[in-house]
């Protein structure tokens, strides 16, 4: 692991292929996903970041993966996609960051990880408005999201204090439609079941 202090925040949002509640984050990622298999799209936007002298205020990156089955058992796929927007010193660290080569959250999914199939660079449109979330990435990755209400309307159910590598509070989402092509990894569902989840995120190297 490279020794670079960095810390970025954000948003982050995900739709996986589990029937929504997803039982892998309340399980320690020991539960059987609910087809057998997982496949999820987790999109994050950052608000501020900085790794060592690199500032990445603004950019946004997409982890792309699969598993064979519970996910605690390892095996998975990953790919990540990257702001076309980004330098090349911006991706490195982008890179860095989101494959756990530095540290921090992802760090630790890496002895689960059989199969990294490095990093694209495409373009990457997110758009949000109250309990909804939805990505573009063309040719790669189209999912759409929104809050499961709660009590009040006009806010999500929450996932308290989960083992999440996103955060430990997670909004309870459904989403809407599900479509992923690449690294090997596809998988389309419109059904309106799928599992979804967003929240604010904050990471760092230590």
């Amino acid at each position: 692991m490279a020794n670079v202090r960095w810390q970025i925040s954000g948003e982050y949002f995900e739709a996986c292929s589990c029937d929504s509640v997803c039982p892998c984050p309340t399980s320690g990622l020991a539960a059987r996903p609910t087809k057998g298999y997982c496949a999820a799209g987790l999109v994050f936007r950052v608000g501020q970041g900085l790794h060592g002298s690199t500032r990445l205020d603004g950019l946004s990156f997409a982890v792309l993966l699969r598993t064979p089955g519970p996910m605690v058992q390892g095996d998975w796929t990953v790919g990540l996609i990257l702001d076309e927007g980004a330098s090349a010193e911006q991706r490195d660290a982008l890179t860095a960051i989101a494959s756990g080569r530095d540290g921090g959250p992802m760090a630790a999914l890496g002895p689960l990880i059989s199969h990294f199939e490095g990093a694209q660079a495409k373009p990457i449109r997110i758009e949000s408005s109250g309990m909804r979330r939805s990505v573009s990435i063309p040719g790669v990755l189209d999912i759409a999201v929104e809050g499961i209400a709660g009590a009040k309307q006009n806010e999500p159910i929450y996932l308290d204090n989960v083992g999440h590598p996103a955060a430990q509070r997670l909004a309870l989402a459904k989403a809407s439609r599900s479509h992923m092509h690449a690294f090997g990894i596809d998988w389309d569902d419109t059904s309106g079941r799928n599992n979804g989840h967003f929240a604010p995120f904050a990471w760092s190297s230590s």
